[in-house]
């Protein structure tokens, strides 16, 4: 499988200002030396819990959001840096699919002119093509040609959903940033929008980045499974080992609380302890050892955390806290 994507130890931080004079006084670590790949026609699957920075990833990935280090290469090409007018070009093969589409689609528009819009900005077509264009990526997501000249408040929360999505491949797109885009949706809708998700990427050979807050969701769509927690990934697999051998506590945590269709079986649930840290003051060490109250958390102030490979393709946090001691042992002899 072929490179499409490599981010290497990205950061976005956030300034907080306050007093008088309105100067920086904190800054907020959102996303804080994330690094990971994705291959031409992979899911990539991003979980954690809200706040741990999925999201602020995806908007830095698209650079709708500044990152303040690291590196962001597409298709072999650096584009951490790049201007508004060079970036333009590749929001072709680029593209974002929001959580909420009430507010990522224009009330004012018609879903026609919703669709018709990024044909217009990159020049695609004629009046009548880019109609013809309407008509077929409506067709594509399962909505009737009448949609066209309908408004986004017409439709229901599925329905807007798939409008969202057709807009996103109207360009054909290679790469789409998909930001958690069944949570707002009836569980009912949420399988129809997956299956169409997967259906798109066999046809068109599309590279999802799947954002997630819920293992389950990204159960059956991801090829690989990055955790992330309070800014950084703590453990990236391959989909079945995230699933059938989690190495990292936190990632035991949030696949516990996945519910099973057989109500008789007897799951051992994992209570997470504490509170989550704050990204404007985070902890020194390890930070899921410091919300759980771990004793060794005084031995991981300032030492290196970073993913180490404890099995072929299987990263983990390199944390005393959040590992069995078994692994423990594995991780410090790699």
């Amino acid at each position: 499988m072929s490179e499409l994507l490599s981010v290497r130890d990205l950061k976005v931080h956030f300034p907080v200002k306050g007093g008088l004079l309105m100067r920086q006084t904190k800054t907020v670590k959102a996303v804080d030396g994330v690094s990971l790949d994705i291959g031409v026609g992979e899911t990539l699957g991003l979980v954690g819990e809200s706040g741990c920075g999925k999201s602020t990833l995806g908007k830095a990935i698209v650079r709708l959001a500044d990152s303040n280090a690291g590196s962001i290469v597409f298709e072999g090409r650096d584009i951490t840096q790049a201007s508004r007018r060079s970036i333009r070009p590749l929001r072709q093969d680029l593209q974002m699919i929001f959580q909420d589409p009430v507010e990522s689609l224009n009330a004012r528009h018609s879903i026609s002119e919703i669709l018709e819009e990024p044909l217009i900005v990159h020049g695609r077509g004629n009046r009548a093509e880019r109609k013809k264009k309407v008509a077929e990526l409506l067709d594509r997501v399962g909505l009737p040609a009448a949609s066209a000249e309908r408004y986004p408040f017409e439709f229901s929360g599925g329905q807007r959903q798939r409008v969202g999505i057709a807009r996103a491949i109207a360009l054909e797109p290679k790469l789409i940033i998909a930001d958690e885009p069944v949570s707002a949706l009836d569980v009912s809708v949420q399988s129809q929008v997956m299956n169409l998700l997967l259906d798109l990427q066999k046809d068109m050979g599309l590279s999802y980045l799947f954002v997630a807050h819920d293992l389950a969701v990204v159960k059956h769509i991801s090829d690989r499974v990055a955790v992330m927690y309070l800014g950084k990934i703590v453990e990236l697999a391959d989909a079945e080992a995230i699933y059938q051998r989690p190495k990292h506590a936190y990632t035991k945590a949030l696949i516990s609380a996945i519910p099973h269709p057989d109500p008789s079986r007897k799951i051992e649930r994992v209570l997470l302890e504490g509170d989550v840290p704050s990204p404007i003051d985070p902890p020194k060490g390890s930070a899921f050892g410091k919300r759980i109250n771990h004793p060794r958390y005084a031995e991981t102030e300032g030492m290196d955390l970073s993913l180490v490979e404890i099995e072929p393709r299987h990263w983990v946090a390199a944390d005393p806290c959040c590992l069995e001691a078994e692994d423990w042992e594995r991780v410090r002899r790699v």
